[in-house]
């Protein structure tokens, strides 16, 4: 057969060994995932560490004299190791400096609180810090592998010595997966660890390096699905200014400014400026437009901009080349285990080299004291002269740990004339001793790993844990609704007779300053109550006749309502709230039937129940055509109650004849200690029952008291509170604090003579030092303290009231005691039983008073739809 007959076959059989290109791109893209999972973006559980950082740490340990090294050196001695460019391996130099843990840094390396970048790698230096030399490398214990090109040895990891993953924290988006471990507290870490080497749990939470105030409640242990809160640090430095002090992590001054300033321009917020003044510690001034109040601008920022935001952990790290989901504190479990192994290594490598040490020793020992050096004078070939030694030493060797071997004989020939004729025997016994005393150290640390392991620990937090105390405060924080906070934004307006509400309807009758984050209700004409989104313009249906802003939180606002039955044409009258509702639905108020509507409507803020003089028609049958009605007679119900009967007469007209006062009675008012809020849900301690005009009474650590009202917006910094109770004008102070000029403490008793709200007085001295120990508005307090008499303690008891004489708020008071005082404690005053206090009354005349004789109670349920209240 031809050549040219043989070509077709040849083009057959190479169709037949090709691969696919989905194939091709199979495979290559799963290789490409596994090497950006494994090389690029998951740290290794066993160092923490990313490829990239390893090598870096690698790099600057080879380069390491004590001295700094310009950054871009560091990066060219890296680059022998990693095979990328420059800038991703300046990057990373560039984020372990700032975590200040294993990098000590020189020049400008940014500021991760403003996002400042930093000074170009030949301007800035480094070095490994003592910590990172202390606990990350050991060349013995390392696993070493070749580096990319094969010409260098690049470890596979670190022997870390430390739970390093969870110290700096790490993140990274790989394909397909990611990873997002919040760095945690370094002297917490230590604890941890040291609790797990004692058998028990721990629960370790992160620390941010910004600060800021944390809500951890749902961190899940850092696993996916768990979420941590991040506030910053707001402070009122008067009515008109808040200070930012500390930012949430994640964030920057620059982009918490831009937020503000975004919200403020969305009409969220209502503020005059902001003024960064950021230098070594971070000041952001807000300052407020007028008539804001703080308070509720202070959640309005939480609500609205990064002031708050939501942080999602993943903890994901590599163990034996595959990803896996691990909690926090497991990862600190396995870092801590690793650790002792670790430890362990190192005590049997150097337990190996005492037993060298020793064995040596006693071989240099042997082999001059003697002399079997002259053994080896007359040997003529070195096999000889070994077998001498050899010989010479036979008598010998049943006392050491292993056989000797012609290594050992050889090192014996090296020992120069100089030395033998310079032995000094003392000093080599004394050499033998300090080697068998560390060598009994390293057994006896062997035997007690446990306890070796919890003193190596204990030993970096006291060299290394100066400065690193937790930054991040732990807080449970309440939930901001968002519309409550809004600015009023907008305003309301309303066409009753065709039924339009909104917001752009700027022609139309004004109903009140709103949000646009805020929800309407309306009742109209026909009994049907809609709760609606409130838009620029809405259809609610004609003839309206209230509508207002409707909070869901509210259950005071309640609705006085006269309707007429279209099927029995009765007059019905109801009391009701709102209650829950879906949005754009509607609730008939009446009983549903055909021809019913609204003759009479209020809504009433507090409850009140107004008394109506209502006229009957000419033409009804019934003798009293006017009477007076009072809806206090009638109890608050459900909005879908039917109502009782006002009369079956027909109604010419209803008007109102007195203004009503509330049927509630007073707010009972709670104040929750863990969140420094106030709540009517029962949450912490009951403040008192308040209606409108009473106020509230708050002293501070720092000596200073203030009168609030008892909105629910106000905010309280729990930790500084001191007391925080229902104002009563004649209730007297009594106050113990400790004065920072003569380091003593003083006692006083006022009464509190101000009466701006929101204002803060102090009634202490106001030495920077100085701060309130106590107070109590108990008519006779008693505090117990122990007095120091020289070497002596004695425990005393004072009673305020006999102390010192009620004064002005301002005076400095008298001195508790001439001795100093160890401890200064409240002894609390059981408050009597109230069978005791009607007891105590009767005693003093005091009765309440009394039921006639013959009269009854009617315990009898009522009816829930239909009471007939009279005979018209």
């Amino acid at each position: 057969m031809s050549e040219e007959t043989n070509r077709p076959e040849e083009k057959d059989e190479s169709l037949h060994d090709s691969v696919p290109v989905t194939g091709m791109y199979k495979d290559w893209f799963l290789d490409y995932a596994s090497y950006v999972i494994l090389e690029r973006a998951v740290p290794a559980i066993e160092d923490g560490l990313k490829p990239v950082q390893r090598r870096i740490l690698h790099a600057m340990k080879e380069m390491d004299d004590g001295r700094f090294n310009k950054v871009a050196n560091i990066i060219g001695q890296s680059m022998q190791y990693h095979p990328h460019g420059d800038a991703s391996i300046g990057d990373a130099i560039v984020n372990l400096g700032q975590k200040d843990l294993l990098i000590e840094t020189q020049g400008n390396w940014g500021d991760i609180r403003t996002g400042d970048r930093a000074a170009a790698a030949r301007y800035i230096e480094a070095r490994l810090s003592k910590f990172a030399l202390e606990v990350v490398f050991n060349p013995q214990t390392t696993e070493w592998q070749l580096s990319y090109d094969g010409r260098k040895r690049e470890p596979v990891t670190l022997p870390v010595k430390f739970p390093l993953l969870l110290a700096q924290g790490v993140e990274g988006i790989a394909v397909g997966l990611s990873t997002k471990i919040l760095p945690h507290n370094f002297l917490e870490l230590i604890d941890g660890s040291i609790e797990i080497l004692k058998g028990n749990k721990t629960n370790v939470l992160p620390d941010f390096i910004t600060g800021g105030l944390a809500d951890f409640s749902e961190y899940n242990e850092g696993l996916r699905g768990g979420k941590i809160k991040v506030r910053a640090k707001i402070e009122e430095e008067d009515s008109k200014t808040l200070l930012i002090k500390e930012i949430p992590y994640g964030t920057t001054t620059d982009s918490l400014i831009d937020s503000i300033l975004k919200a403020n321009d969305k009409g969220k917020i209502k503020i005059k400026k902001v003024v960064d003044n950021t230098a070594k510690d971070v000041e952001i001034q807000v300052h407020l437009a007028p008539g804001v109040s703080p308070d509720v601008t202070i959640d309005a920022l939480y609500a609205f901009t990064d002031c708050e935001v939501s942080i999602s952990p993943n903890a994901c790290v590599i163990i034996e080349d595959k990803p896996v989901f691990l909690t926090v504190n497991q990862i600190l479990e396995y870092n801590t285990k690793q650790t002792k192994a670790l430890l362990k290594r190192e005590l049997e490598i150097r337990k190996g080299e005492l037993m060298e040490k020793l064995l040596f020793s006693s071989l240099e020992k042997i082999f001059i004291e003697n002399r079997i050096y002259r053994d080896i004078e007359e040997c003529t070939t070195w096999d000889a002269v070994l077998e001498a030694i050899d010989k010479g030493l036979d008598p010998y060797k049943p006392d050491f740990y292993r056989e000797i071997v012609q290594e050992d004989l050889i090192r014996l020939t090296e020992i120069k004339i100089k030395r033998i004729s310079k032995f000094d025997a003392f000093k080599a016994d004394e050499l033998m001793k300090r080697l068998q005393d560390e060598l009994k150290e390293v057994n006896h640390n062997l035997r007690h790993l446990t306890d070796y392991a919890i003193k190596y620990y204990e030993n970096l937090r006291d060299k290394y844990g100066k400065g690193r105390e937790r930054k991040t405060e732990i807080r449970a924080f309440d939930t901001i609704q968002a519309s409550v906070v809004a600015a009023n934004n907008a305003k309301l307006y309303v066409n009753r007779k065709d039924g339009f509400v909104g917001m752009g309807l700027k022609k139309e009758e004004f109903v009140c300053d709103c949000s646009d984050l805020d929800d309407i209700i309306v009742i109209r004409r026909d009994g049907v109550m809609m709760v609606s989104k409130i838009q620029e313009k809405n259809f609610m249906g004609k003839d309206i006749l209230h509508v207002g802003i409707y909070r869901k939180t509210d259950e005071r606002l309640t609705f006085n309502m006269i309707y007429l039955d279209g099927a029995s044409g009765r007059a019905m009258v109801k009391r009701f709230q709102p209650g829950g509702v879906t949005r754009d639905k509607e609730y008939d108020l009446t009983k549903g039937t055909k021809g019913s509507k609204s003759l009479y409507l209020t809504a009433n803020p507090n409850g009140e129940a107004e008394i109506v003089t209502v006229y009957l028609t000419q033409g009804a049958k019934a003798r009293v055509k006017v009477f007076d009605f009072d809806f206090a007679t009638i109890e608050i119900k459900g909005r879908g109650a039917g109502g009782n009967i006002l009369t079956k007469y027909p109604v010419r007209k209803i008007q109102l004849k007195m203004e009503g006062v509330s049927t509630l009675g007073g707010l009972d008012i709670y104040y929750d200690p863990i969140v420094g809020r106030l709540n009517t849900d029962q949450r912490g301690n009951l403040i008192g029952n308040f209606l409108g005009e009473d106020r509230i009474l708050v002293c501070y650590k720092s000596g200073d008291y203030e009168l609030t009202n008892f909105e629910l917006t106000n905010r309280y910094e729990p930790n500084e509170v001191v007391l925080i109770e229902k104002f009563e004008p004649e209730k007297i102070l009594s106050a113990v604090y400790f004065d920072g000029g003569s380091k003593t403490f003083y006692v006083k008793r006022f009464q509190v003579e101000t009466t701006t709200l929101n204002k803060k007085f102090n009634f202490i001295t106001d030495h920077k030092s100085s701060y309130l120990k106590l107070v109590s508005t108990n008519k006779q307090p008693q505090v117990s303290a122990t007095l120091v008499k020289g070497k002596n303690e004695e425990s005393v008891e004072f009673d305020l009231d006999m102390l010192i004489d009620v004064k002005g708020w301002k005076a400095i008071g008298n001195k508790l005691s001439s001795h100093d005082i160890k401890d200064l404690q409240l002894i609390e005053v059981k408050k009597e039983s109230k069978k005791q206090e009607a007891d105590s009354s009767e005693e003093e005349g005091e009765t309440d008073d009394e039921l006639e004789v013959g009269s009854t109670i009617d315990l009898s349920p009522k009816k829930d739809d239909e009471e007939q209240l009279g005979l018209f």
